[in-house]
């Protein structure tokens, strides 16, 4: 039985806890691999106990700095102790000295992205920019520390390929259709009441914290050109956070983008849901009539495969990462205009066929992204790693 050491201490929001959530399960559900697994106290106690899978705990107080140099002065003592043989680090950065064959999981496109750096000087938000710079070299070497790295889509690794010189392999996120809509639990009356009052509006749906690089301004600029084209019939665009900057993660400024909503007129366009547990969200999804993203950086966007399940079309922009995602169920605009990002949600939203076609491809494009498959992708890869980082037989 090989036993794997999957190290998840790093995953606190977004795309991370997804992740995890999803994986594990499916590690545990193999009996041909033992893992052991280094999280924060609070998600290990989400999972209570699962077959074939040792949960460790970590601390989850620390700052990025200090917990990556715990985590270089700790996890080997770990891995050695857990008699592992291969090490998954989860968080972007990697062991510079692993004891055994190492595979990195890279996913956070922000330290690729030449956008994110300039709307950071933008802002003036050097805080972010330095942060992300450091965090940067620190990513670009964990690259150079592994012996192999994934990325999460074929566009991603090739960004990745590009800006270290080292082999980067993709394997797409995964997605359970079964587990997405398990949760029959009726949504909080609040959330409820506010997707009903909306019934007779054009519903757009952004599932996101609030963070610069989903550029939420470009789609709020975008609602008043939209609500021009449409005449009585009212725009909604439904949020799944709020717009404060306490209640997103990170060092974000939101006030600045709440601003904008009040100068644009939008109070009543714009409605903040705030955080959806994630059982509960395949009733938002299912409440809406189109599903948008602005982003102009993203490793992979799981809401997007979310939407698409749910029968949603999608406007994004068009980075390739959307495009290969989506494929046909998108049509895709300039990130930063929002004159396109208008015209496309126009061109949906006034044709039923459009639509509805959309729809019909979005759906089964879904079916395409599986977490078993994901889980098995991995499983032979490390099979198959020497210490050079060559895959050396039956890996994707």
């Amino acid at each position: 039985m090989r036993h794997l050491f999957l190290n998840g201490l790093a995953a606190s929001a977004g795309g991370g806890l997804t992740y995890l959530r999803n994986v594990i399960p499916h590690l545990a559900a193999r009996s041909d691999v033992q893992t052991t697994v280094l999280l924060s106290p609070d998600l290990g106690q989400e999972f209570g106990k699962l077959p074939n899978v040792i949960f460790l705990e970590g601390s989850s107080q620390a700052g990025a700095a200090r917990r990556f140099w715990q985590e270089q002065t700790m996890l080997p003592r770990l891995i050695r102790r857990s008699r592992a043989d291969v090490l998954i680090s989860a968080g972007n950065f990697a062991l510079r000295k692993s004891p055994v064959p190492q595979l990195l999981l890279s996913r956070n496109a922000l330290y690729t992205s030449a956008d994110f750096f300039r709307d950071l000087r933008a802002r003036r938000d050097y805080r972010i920019w330095l942060d992300t710079r450091i965090k940067g070299v620190f990513a670009k070497r964990s690259i150079h520390w592994a012996d192999l790295t994934v990325a999460p889509s074929a566009a991603f690794a090739q960004e990745l390929r590009q800006w270290t010189g080292r082999n980067v392999v993709s394997i797409h996120h995964g997605f359970d259709r079964d587990t997405f809509f398990r949760d029959t639990t009726p949504l909080p009356a609040d959330v409820q009441q506010k997707l009903g009052a909306s019934k007779d509006s054009l519903r757009l749906l952004f599932v996101s914290h609030y963070n610069y690089y989903r550029n939420f301004e470009i789609l709020f600029r975008a609602i008043p050109l939209v609500q021009a084209r449409l005449g009585d019939r009212k725009v909604k665009l439904f949020l799944t956070c709020k717009l404060r900057s306490e209640d997103n993660p990170g060092f974000y400024n939101a006030e600045k983008a709440s601003s904008l909503v009040r100068r644009l007129g939008l109070n009543d366009h714009v409605v903040e849901l705030g955080a959806i547990p994630y059982g509960l969200l395949h009733h938002v999804y299912r409440a809406c009539d189109i599903y948008v993203s602005p982003a102009y950086a993203e490793s992979f966007a799981h809401p997007l495969v979310e939407a698409m399940a749910s029968g949603l079309p999608i406007v994004a922009s068009s980075l390739p990462v959307h495009q290969e995602i989506c494929g046909a169920a998108g049509v895709y605009f300039d990130r930063l205009s929002a004159e396109e990002a208008s015209e496309q949600i126009l061109h949906v939203a006034l044709s039923s066929e459009i639509s509805r076609d959309m729809a019909r491809q979005g759906e089964l494009r879904s079916k395409d992204f599986s977490w078993r498959h994901h889980v098995d992708q991995i499983i032979s890869i490390v099979g198959n790693l020497n210490r050079s980082g060559v895959i050396v037989a039956g890996s994707p």
